[in-house]
């Protein structure tokens, strides 16, 4: 073997490693979580707001539906600092999930549940956007999370 083949062995094992690294510094330090499917709960044709969880003060469940060209609900709200598990499921066709400022990104598939669990520390409003091609009013789809310190204050 060559010396300069010796090389760019040892720089291409080199880089392998330092992005083996990045991938395992990205999921323990920043939290980041590959969504999944849910195969214990059957898909539902209804969004239901969003429900405390008794076991825990801060803890809420979500069910969104995708269907053309809405999220239900349209709006959800929560305190800030709530940890909420988000379940989605699609009424007609593959719709997309991603909300905006957070690492949540689902796709709605019909017959199918996905889940992720997200924590809203911030106040603010999280726009959420349909990143799926799903018809010709796509661009319309839209809805928001609402992070607000007033209902905490009211629990």
């Amino acid at each position: 073997m060559d010396r300069i083949e010796k090389g760019v062995m040892a720089t291409s094992i080199a880089l392998l490693l330092v992005f083996f690294g990045a991938i395992v510094v990205a999921a323990t330090s920043y939290g980041v979580d590959v969504p999944t499917c849910v195969t214990d709960r059957k898909p539902f044709v209804e969004g239901q707001a969003p429900l405390k969880m008794s076991d825990q003060p801060l803890r809420y469940e979500v069910h969104t539906v995708a269907r053309m060209w809405m999220f239900d609900p349209p709006e959800i709200t929560v305190p800030r600092g709530a940890e909420v598990d988000l379940y989605l499921s699609s009424a007609d066709v593959v719709h997309g999930f991603y909300v905006e400022g957070t690492n949540v990104n689902l796709m709605a598939v019909p017959g199918a549940v996905t889940y992720q669990r997200v924590k809203f520390n911030r106040e603010g409003t999280y726009r959420i956007l349909c990143h799926e091609y799903c018809g010709t009013a796509h661009h319309l789809m839209a809805g928001s999370i609402v992070v607000s310190s007033s209902m905490q204050e009211q629990q």
